[in-house]
């Protein structure tokens, strides 16, 4: 059964209280958090001060994901703010092991994210050093996009990479994950499933984040 993790850039930010008793009463593992520089991508979100009410909300892993340039910068913060997991961009690293490094060092789990355009063979070295790789199935910067097909063969050239290895690394796949789509993705090797529209936008969320759940 995959991990599911509903991004919380689709919830209502007038009435976040609700939407977080919610996820809780879920069967939602992780609250998936998206933090955007209007630099790295075309849209500004929110930083470690938000995070910080997420983690007072929830007893449950605080997924922070940073589409942010120098996110060495601020990996401090949000450790200091409560982030379970941190998953920095690939193509916004010159240092990317480093950046692992430093997360380690921090006490959080550490993740790395690539865009549709990377391929993921670019991982093989850092792969064993790393908790997570988040694979972007739309191009990051906003919500409501459809997924991109060719995701399908990257989670699953990943999987192989992963197993070879022996490795415990989840795939995390972040973007037009759908009820429609997620069992396709998860036959693919994917285990953790990011969730922002289909779930805060459908009549029922805690209905739509349990069929996810059981697919």
């Amino acid at each position: 059964m995959p991990i599911i993790a509903p991004s919380l850039l689709s919830a209502n930010f007038l009435n976040l209280q609700a939407d977080c008793d919610m996820l809780n009463a879920s069967a939602a593992e992780w609250y998936h958090l998206d933090v955007m520089d209007g630099r790295f991508v075309p849209n500004i979100s929110f930083g470690p001060m938000l995070i910080d009410f997420f983690r007072k909300a929830t007893s449950k892993v605080c997924d922070v994901h940073l589409m942010i340039e120098e996110p060495e910068k601020y990996a401090e913060a949000f450790q200091k703010a409560g982030a379970d997991i941190l998953t920095v961009h690939y193509e916004a690293c010159t240092h990317l092991h480093r950046n692992i490094q430093q997360i380690k060092g921090l006490g959080m789990k550490a993740g790395v994210a690539v865009n549709p355009h990377t391929p993921v063979a670019l991982l093989k070295d850092i792969l064993a050093d790393i908790d997570l790789v988040c694979l972007m199935s739309v191009n990051p910067g906003f919500g409501g996009q459809a997924f991109i097909p060719n995701t399908l063969s990257k989670i699953k050239e990943l999987r192989q990479m992963i197993d070879e290895r022996g490795l415990k690394v989840d795939i995390e796949i972040d973007g037009g994950v759908t009820l429609e789509n997620a069992k396709s993705i998860v036959e693919a090797g994917a285990t953790v499933l990011v969730a922002g529209n289909t779930v805060f936008k459908s009549k029922n969320p805690r209905e739509t984040i349990q069929l996810l759940k059981n697919i």
